[in-house]
């Protein structure tokens, strides 16, 4: 058994020293939930409690929480966080509590994470007791962790007790399972567009980019369309389910109403240019215009995050290219090895 850290060689308590580790870009996501009764998940989502903006003052909380990690575990050291959100979820009778948290240092920030889910979780319990003080918070745990010399680890992968199967599930890019264990990729997407969220436009893009998800073996379902007010809390929403894959259509122009490229940046932990500007050169030998475009493309977590403009001729540029790229990409984000190359004549001969 691995020996505890956080001890000397006479069992005493340390504070680790992690001043030879490298600097890298760490992250971690923790997740935890509130069991309640369904009158306060009905009051919380619809702002009904007397105690109002739940929510808001629960994330803000959880945010101040990361925060302040160093101050309330003697052990843990102070970290520069980069980035904190806290998304929540709802259930028949619980409100679920997800928090991500990225730095840029030399140790990592699970504790934060996780941190931040308990503080969040907490100013929930303090908000609906009145309604119910039998509110119970639970569930709290570290649910992966990118960085350091480990580099991916996850809890779903880590707590499975099939190694072969993990390795296979692992290489066709699963992210989640069906209530059957069965390793499925789920894909999400979404469709930016205030006309059509209003029902005065139809959604002509939405539908071509589920049916070529699912030609491609993701289960996508419908489409969700959403106002372009309303994408930077979709995005969240989506990326807190961890979707394998998650592709947005629209806000991407330079309209003062676009703000997809926005709060898509304000959910990635890594950015893939290269990707986003494959997509504008296809469209771009076509369309002028497609240089106007200002989408992204990144990584959120353990999704893939990929911003397509909003018209028809748009989409199938870029799905032009995901299909050469999507494959390998998903592969390496569930841990996947670097493909090989092909090896030339020249090459085998030594």
């Amino acid at each position: 058994m691995t020996s505890l850290t956080h001890l000397d060689d006479d069992g005493r308590a340390r504070m680790v020293d992690v001043g030879a580790k490298p600097v890298t870009r760490r992250a971690a996501i923790a997740e935890g939930r509130l069991d309640t009764t369904a009158e306060v998940v009905g009051l919380v989502r619809s702002d009904g409690l007397k105690k109002a903006d739940v929510l808001p003052t629960a994330r803000i909380a959880g945010i101040a929480g990361a925060k302040r990690t160093s101050e309330l575990i003697p052990l843990a050291h102070i970290v520069p966080l980069d980035a904190v959100s806290i998304d929540f979820g709802f259930e028949d009778a619980a409100v679920t509590i997800r928090a991500t948290v990225s730095t840029t240092a030399r140790t990592g920030i699970e504790m934060e994470a996780l941190t931040a889910v308990a503080i969040a979780g907490l100013t929930l319990h303090d908000m609906v007791k009145a309604v119910d003080p039998a509110a119970r918070l639970g569930g709290i745990r570290l649910v992966e962790k990118r960085g350091g010399k480990r580099g991916v680890w996850r809890a779903d992968a880590a707590s499975s007790t099939d190694v072969a199967g993990s390795a296979d599930a692992a290489s066709t890019g699963a992210v989640s399972t069906d209530a059957a264990g069965t390793a499925a990729r789920r894909a999400v997407v979404l469709v930016v567009s205030t006309r059509a969220a209003a029902g005065t436009a139809a959604d002509t893009t939405g539908p071509v980019i589920a049916e070529w998800l699912g030609s491609r073996g993701f289960d996508a379902g419908e489409p969700v369309v959403v106002a372009d007010a309303d994408v930077a809390d979709a995005l969240r929403g989506a990326v807190a389910g961890s979707p394998a894959v998650l592709v947005t259509t629209g806000g991407t122009g330079v309209n003062p109403g676009d703000r997809t490229p926005e709060a898509t940046l304000a959910v990635l932990d890594q950015e893939l240019p290269g990707v986003a500007e494959a997509i504008r050169a296809v469209g771009r030998a076509t369309t002028p215009t497609a240089a106007l475009s200002r989408a992204r493309a990144g990584v959120a977590g353990r999704t893939i995050v990929v911003n397509l403009p909003g018209s028809r001729g748009g989409v199938a540029d870029g799905l032009r290219v995901l299909d050469d790229l999507l494959p390998h990409l998903v592969d390496q984000v569930a841990g996947g090895d670097h493909a090989p190359r092909s090896v030339g004549p020249e090459a085998a001969d030594g």
